[in-house]
């Protein structure tokens, strides 16, 4: 025999019973006025029988003009309560929002998590100032270290699943690898991710950086990359570059890390052929070595001593560069280290180099190779 339906028996609520049963429909469920309880099967029976075991004594010396009465009046604070509650976790709900916000903003700027409370101060501060009646909604948003620690986290872990849910869609995918020392001597592997999805769609994202407190030889780079891939379920046979910096771990013929990766994208039988590439980076820093520029750069390096090096010729040139109004104030330093650092401290002197020579012969500095 069939399932009997509420649709079929046609037991939709009736306005009528309102009034004479004080009862009301909410969520799809008959809830009663009086005293807020609620009836599983919605049949006129039922409500009768609610109404007149546990009410009826109360309400029978009421006409029906009465009981309309009281039943909208029943009706107007059930809504207002229902407000009230919605309205609750509404702000409720904005507060934590809020919270969410406010660490993201501090984790990106790379502070430190107990800046959330120094930054909640200021905002009851402002509150006070501004719009004293709504001091409470401020103080509802947590911003503990503890609180922006976990809120962090919990932003990173989403992240993670939205990047393993486009991984999902890639056709194909790149990665690249570069490994680095910290300032407490841990070996830092960073990972970096480029796929697209069959719409031609781009997604780049920063994937992992792991650290390293053993050996970096080729098979610990390997470990590390492999445990990432299939952390974030990707396919072997879908990678198709690996971008790397050169050096004998990373591309090594036999035990390098491109060559691990090869022979595990042949263990899993991928049809595709692995392309590697030097970083683009560090090719103009080899770039930047072959131009044998030392007899520009020396000139250059001993003109930013003299006027760096010294606290008082440092104080005078930009004092000079202020008074003559130039775009820059300064010159930058230059260091072998940053090797990036040459073609700024290059630009910039070719841009202030009229003012850099008056200063000089105020000096009684020679200034013949710099004019040229």
């Amino acid at each position: 025999m069939a399932k009997r339906k509420v649709d079929t028996e046609n037991r939709g609520f009736q306005t009528r019973w309102e009034s004479e049963y004080m009862f009301t429909k909410v969520a799809g469920k008959p809830v009663c006025l009086l005293c807020g309880e609620s009836v599983a099967v919605l049949k006129e029976y039922n409500l009768r029988r609610h109404y007149e075991t546990k009410h009826a004594d109360k309400n029978k010396n009421m006409d029906m003009e009465q009981r309309l009465q009281k039943a909208e009046e029943l009706k107007r604070g059930l809504k207002s309560r229902q407000a009230l509650f919605k309205k609750a976790k509404s702000q409720g709900q904005a507060a934590v929002k809020a919270s969410f916000i406010l660490a993201e903003e501090i984790a990106k700027s790379a502070r430190p998590f107990t800046e959330g409370d120094f930054i909640k101060n200021c905002m009851i501060k402002v509150c006070d100032e501004v719009c004293p009646e709504k001091r409470q909604l401020f103080l509802n948003v947590s911003l503990s270290r503890n609180t922006i620690a976990e809120r962090v986290d919990q932003l990173s872990i989403n992240l993670k699943e939205q990047l393993v849910k486009k991984g999902k869609d890639f056709i194909a995918y790149s990665l690249a690898v570069d490994e680095s020392t910290d300032i407490s001597d841990i070996a830092q592997l960073s990972i970096f991710i480029r796929g697209v999805d069959s719409n031609l769609s781009v997604t780049e994202e920063f994937l992992a950086l792991r650290p390293m407190h053993g050996t970096t030889t080729g098979h610990d780079l390997y470990e590390e990359v492999s445990r990432c891939v299939n952390e974030m379920e990707l396919p072997w046979e879908k990678l198709v570059g690996l971008t790397t910096d050169g050096a004998p771990a990373m591309c090594g013929h036999r035990s390098g890390l491109v060559a691990k990766i090869r022979e595990k994208m042949q263990e899993e039988n991928a049809t595709g052929e692995l392309t590697a590439y030097h970083c683009i980076i560090h090719q103009e820093a080899l770039c930047g070595k072959a131009l044998k520029m030392e007899h520009v750069m020396s000139i250059i390096t001993r003109t930013v001593n003299f006027i760096r090096a010294k606290g008082l010729n440092h104080r005078q040139f930009k004092a000079f560069l202020t008074e003559l109004e130039t775009e820059h104030g300064d010159l930058p330093y230059h260091t072998e280290v940053r090797w990036l650092s040459q073609g700024k401290v290059l630009q910039r002197c070719f841009e202030l180099r009229e003012e850099i020579c008056l200063f000089l012969d105020s000096k009684g500095k020679d200034t013949t190779q710099l004019r040229d």
